[in-house]
């Protein structure tokens, strides 16, 4: 899946995929950083959304009162 068709789920899962790899030992040290890299970015984007999506819901709410 392309980042500009990443979903908060699918983000949500993968960041899942990456901590069971990481809790199971099963990253060698070649890929480390990288999933440690993708996994911040994926953070990142996440907390991004949510922030977007509770200023969507916020100016939803300010035009009903």
């Amino acid at each position: 899946m392309t980042d500009d068709k990443l979903t908060y789920e699918a983000a949500a899962a993968e960041l899942a995929e990456i901590t069971k790899e990481l809790e199971a030992d099963i990253i060698t040290v070649d890929e480390l950083s990288e999933k440690v890299r993708r996994g911040a970015y994926l953070v990142s984007w996440c907390k991004a959304r949510l922030k977007s999506t509770e200023d969507d819901i916020k100016a939803i709410l300010g035009d009903v009162e």
